[in-house]
């Protein structure tokens, strides 16, 4: 299947995880159309990555809720990786901001893709999609791809739904509409939908200010300069992944012909604690050290990801330590401190 690949579309191509598609896309021979919102995004794309512009364009979208949204974008393309998807907990309005445009951009982009060439579609959910909030914390569990988020849509969208709630309402409710419509539709194309939990590392291109950040790297931040008075944030769960190493993994969801038709959970196989990532910055920033967050945190051993799927299907791919991924980050910002 890998060699059937010659131009792929990724959607929310300018934002963290999918930059690093983008150029793990290209570092590879393969052909990209991005989608971006803008064309001033997607100059300043351009312009870091002179070398591959023969081989990469960008298609315009400003409004996930369009029915009719990617009918252009994917002409000509044989694969897509579906990033796209609202993140922010600062809405006015959860259910027209989160909810709506991320089950609509997921039924565009499937709908588009039947009378295309597609032969495979890899969506971006999330831990949220699997995550049982509901389960008492001291339970031991090990999650696995059967796992789902029981949230129906009345609560996610509900105006006493917390942001992190309606976050987790919308790629749950989304990821299970691309499995209805493959039931459903019986389409040429197969679908792989990836879920993993904090995503944390370096922005593919140079972040201009903190505003770049995604909601996991702005905790790391938060941790590198409140100060030590401050308590570090609240650890639920213990996993996470370099945004690297997951954008491999989207890529080889895309070529590995097995993978076709499956759901995988990807965390790094090294838990992570705020606590380590206080202890990582103190050492290695003489600059931030006095405004480093401090405390103790455990971690929590009585709940678990089964990852033996995407180590059985993915064998290749090299996690990167904690602490790489860390000094990796805080590099690109210590000056916005």
């Amino acid at each position: 299947m890998a060699d059937s690949f010659r131009y792929v579309l990724v959607t929310g191509a300018t934002g963290l995880i999918g930059a690093h598609a983008v150029d793990n896309l290209l570092s590879k021979g393969i052909k990209v159309r991005a989608v971006a919102r803008s064309k001033e995004k997607a100059n300043a794309f351009l312009l870091e990555r002179p070398a591959h512009a023969a081989d990469l364009d960008f298609f315009y979208i400003n409004d996930l809720t369009d029915v009719h949204a990617f009918d252009d974008a994917v002409k000509d393309i044989d694969g897509v990786i579906h990033i796209a998807s609202p993140l922010r907990y600062d809405f006015d309005d959860n259910e027209r901001n989160l909810i709506v445009p991320a089950i609509q951009g997921v039924k565009s982009i499937m709908k588009a893709s039947l009378t295309s060439g597609i032969r495979r579609i890899v969506l971006t959910s999330s831990f949220g999609s699997v995550l049982d909030i509901s389960r008492p914390e001291d339970i031991p569990w090990k999650y696995t791809s059967v796992d789902w988020n029981p949230i129906t849509y009345a609560e996610a969208a509900s105006p006493n739904a917390t942001a992190q709630d309606a976050y987790r309402g919308s790629k749950t409710i989304a990821e299970q509409e691309a499995w209805k419509f493959t039931k459903e539709w019986n389409p040429q194309f197969d679908l792989v939908t990836l879920c993993p939990s904090m995503v944390f590392g370096p922005l593919a291109t140079s972040p201009t200010s903190l505003r770049d950040l995604n909601e996991s790297n702005i905790m790391l931040w938060k941790v590198a300069s409140r100060g030590p008075s401050q308590p570090l944030p609240p650890c639920r769960f213990n996993f996470w992944i370099d945004v690297r190493d997951l954008a491999e993994i989207h890529v080889q969801a895309l070529l590995v012909q097995a993978a076709g038709g499956k759901r995988f959970i990807p965390v790094s196989p090294e838990p992570f604690t705020y606590e380590k990532a206080s202890e990582t910055i103190s050492v290695s920033f003489e600059s931030l050290k006095s405004k480093v967050s401090t405390g103790v945190q455990e971690v929590k051993t009585h709940v678990s990801v089964d990852m033996d799927p995407v180590q059985e299907h993915f064998p290749n791919v090299k996690y990167t330590p904690f602490t790489k991924t860390v000094t990796d980050l805080i590099s690109q910002v210590e000056r916005f401190a």
